[in-house]
């Protein structure tokens, strides 16, 4: 049994480094260029040199392995990561006054997120591509229309979903990081004295020598830790334990003999700039590593392609974001998911910002801020949990606030200089998504909120409908009621202008649980509330997907019989028309109004059968 689970273990973490790692396993390809050849006129000497490669290995010890790895990976909810997650986590124990600061904290980090997952795939496939400038200039020009040929390939296939691709990222990474490891240490024994900086001298040192323009570099210098977020939203995928082992026993040591193997050689031939990397390779092995590195960057962009898909369900789930189209790609693993309007527009924006950029150098300026600006919420949060949920010493824990702060506010502020050049667009991504979020939240509560104005009592309602009945007829009625103890619309609208009763009606709400799954034990409440009404609240997971035969099937296992073909589904539709506001809320409403056109209509939703729904219609002023 042991040795199984030995096994078990090791192809867990196998597979975690294929698609935990894609993001920051191909930072290499451009971090120690954009550092040296920035704007920051350092130049390539001893000091720099080591400088930069001294921050970069103890920022992936202080943020990957001590932030993320030992802190952050503790603050799970049933195995599931993200930063929603840790809103979530956040808000459950906390001060209500506080709670709208932890949710905007929340959706800006998730937000964020949208940004980076359009940069990523784009200066990542861009710095392989850029690969056959070393082989053969002249093929510079080729550059662009490369790379958006193998995106706009990578785009087309997610609708086919990433189990047969996902079967080729842990043998491909592993090949990656091991090619990695092995033209560092080719590096290395060229000029060993390089490993000198590993010293944190080194990194002190190049802060006092170049002083202010020190702390703007490292706004280059976090480019080796862009995809430590990864680790935390990939949680539900993997166990923490195979992503620590996948991490510091193949991905560290291959990234930091890569990075100072690239030192290496630009102190002995600092002409290597353009192109570090590649030039580490011998000439036989460029085009085998031009092609190996196009594989692992395709990779690194699916992982962030399928986190925007994962972060866009959680949104949906927990009320942010309109209902839409969520395609489940595999009958066995949840996480698999195609969201189509998500997918072509994450596609469009990458297409414009390759158009407009044209250079993973020039995508380097857009990259980075909305990395460092989550990395600081994640702390704050992660912290508010520690407090709160755990009950960790207060003062312990704002010892520990103030340390992580202490990095990420620096990289932060660093980052803070690229807004001109390029890293406004990644904020006004997030600021997009922050914005259509905050609206759809705020205007679809007001929406329920006016529906449940009309002053009827449900219970005084179903005692007069028990007293003195209207004409039933044959069969079950499920009422969809988005609020407990709310008469349904579509209740009040049947009765008013059809007049009739079903033999039993079944008022039934939806629940999304502040969890990523709900056992099926749990799954649904059954109250009778007099002879022929009854409620049920069916609960589910933000995680999971809201199925009607499912809900009666375990309706049926706790007694309340109610067969598909004898049921009809009532449900209400809002024809929503904006009325006067001023024109800031004009413009809000507009928005709403925009996204609810759009949104997934509730039969599409959870699956009811079309044959068996009945829609009755309201207007209504907002």
């Amino acid at each position: 049994m042991a040795t199984r689970e030995k096994q078990s273990l090791a192809i867990v973490t196998l597979t975690a480094i294929g698609v935990v790692y894609g993001d920051i396993g191909t930072s290499p390809l451009y971090t120690l260029r954009e550092c040296l050849a920035g704007e920051w006129g350092v130049g390539i000497n001893q000091t720099s040199v080591y400088g930069f490669l001294s921050l970069i290995f103890w920022l992936l010890t202080s943020v990957v392995s001590i932030k993320y790895l030992l802190f952050v990976l503790r603050a799970d909810d049933a195995g599931e990561g993200g930063i929603l997650t840790l809103m979530s986590l956040a808000g459950r124990n906390i001060d209500a006054r506080y709670m709208p600061l932890v949710i905007v904290m929340g959706l800006i980090g998730g937000s964020f997120f949208y940004g980076d997952g359009v940069i990523t795939p784009a200066i990542s496939v861009m710095s392989a591509i850029e690969g056959m400038e070393i082989i053969a200039p002249n093929l510079t020009r080729y550059v662009v229309p490369l790379s958006v040929i193998i995106l706009t390939l990578l785009f087309v296939i997610q609708k086919h979903g990433t189990g047969s691709i996902g079967k080729l990222f842990a043998p491909v990474m592993m090949l990656w990081f091991i090619t990695l490891a092995v033209l560092g240490i080719r590096g290395i024994m060229e000029y060993p004295q390089v490993l000198h900086a590993l010293n944190p001298y080194w990194a002190i040192n190049f802060f006092v020598q170049y002083k202010l323009v020190s702390f703007f570099a490292l706004g280059a210098a976090v480019l080796s830790v862009t995809g430590a977020e990864a680790l935390y939203a990939d949680m539900g995928h993997f166990n923490r334990s195979s992503i620590r082992i996948a991490w510091f026993s193949i991905v560290l040591p291959s990234l930091v003999l890569n990075y100072f193997g690239q030192g290496a050689l630009l102190l002995q031939h600092p002409e290597a700039i353009k192109n570090p990397f590649f030039l580490l390779a011998p000439e036989w092995a460029l085009i085998p590593l031009l092609v190996l590195a196009a594989f692992a960057t395709v990779i690194a962009s699916q992982a962030v392609i399928s986190g925007v898909f994962s972060l866009t369900r959680h949104a949906v789930r927990l009320g942010y974001l309109p209902p839409m189209r969520i395609i489940y790609t595999s009958d066995k693993e949840s996480g698999q998911i195609y969201i189509p309007a998500i997918n072509w527009m994450l596609y469009l924006a990458v297409l414009i910002v390759i158009a407009s950029f044209k250079s993973s150098s020039n995508l380097a300026a857009a990259y980075g801020i909305v990395v460092t600006g989550t990395m600081a919420l994640t702390s704050v949060l992660f912290c508010l949990v520690a407090v709160h949920n755990w009950q960790w010493n207060r003062w312990a824990v704002a010892l520990l606030l103030a340390l992580l702060l202490v990095i990420d506010l620096p990289l932060f502020g660093a980052n803070l200089i690229k807004i001109m050049a390029g890293g406004w667009l990644p904020i006004c991504i997030g600021i997009g998504f922050l914005v259509v979020m905050t609206t759809w939240r705020t205007e679809r509560f007001n929406v329920l909120r006016k529906l449940s104005e009309h002053g009827n009592s449900l219970s005084a309602m179903i005692t007069s409908l028990e007293k003195n009945p209207p004409v039933r007829v044959p069969g079950t009625a499920v009422y969809l009621s988005r609020v407990v103890n709310v008469i349904p619309t579509a209740l009040l609208h049947n009765m008013k202008h059809n007049k009739v009763l079903h033999e039993r009606v079944v008022l039934l709400t939806i629940r999304t649980e502040e969890v990523p799954y709900v056992p099926n034990v749990r799954r649904v409440e059954i109250e009778q509330l007099s002879p022929s009404f009854w409620r049920v609240v069916a609960s589910y997971g933000w995680r999971e997907k809201p199925n009607m035969e499912g809900i009666f099937h375990r309706c049926s296992v706790e007694g309340l019989n109610c067969p598909m073909m004898q049921t009809s589904f009532f449900m209400s539709h809002e024809a929503l028309i904006l009325g006067k506001r001023p024109w800031h809320h004009k413009i809000r409403g507009m928005l709403f109004l925009a996204l609810a056109r759009n949104a997934l209509r509730s039969p599409d939703l959870f699956e009811l059968p079309p044959n068996r729904v009945i829609e009755l219609g309201t207007q209504m002023d907002i």
